[in-house]
């Protein structure tokens, strides 16, 4: 897991290099705050996550996350988590315009 780490096919050198040292099953990395979950064609078995962005602040229109579940290195329970629009949290939104 990595902020800043690329995509498959278009990994940052250094991240390309770990992942053919350990190949992992999974890669973790975001600094795009671009949702996306994609297995990596070139790398059989590793999948990539990209959890968005949860934050407020940023380019991204919907704050995002993942979640899901390892059990005995299988992937289960994948969900995205839309967490509402940038700016301002939905419970401050809310306390606001009341």
């Amino acid at each position: 897991m990595t902020h800043i780490g690329g995509y498959p096919g278009h990994y940052a050198p250094e991240v390309k290099n770990e992942i053919n040292i350990t190949k992992p099953d999974l890669f973790i990395s975001g600094h795009s705050h671009i949702l996306k979950i994609m297995p990596d064609k070139n790398i059989p078995g590793l999948l990539h996550i990209n959890p968005g962005a949860a934050g407020i602040h940023g380019f991204h229109h919907l704050r995002t996350m993942v979640m899901f579940t390892i059990e005995n290195k299988t992937i289960k329970d994948l969900d995205v988590v839309e967490l509402g629009l940038r700016g301002l949290p939905e419970n401050l939104k809310n306390s606001i315009s009341d």
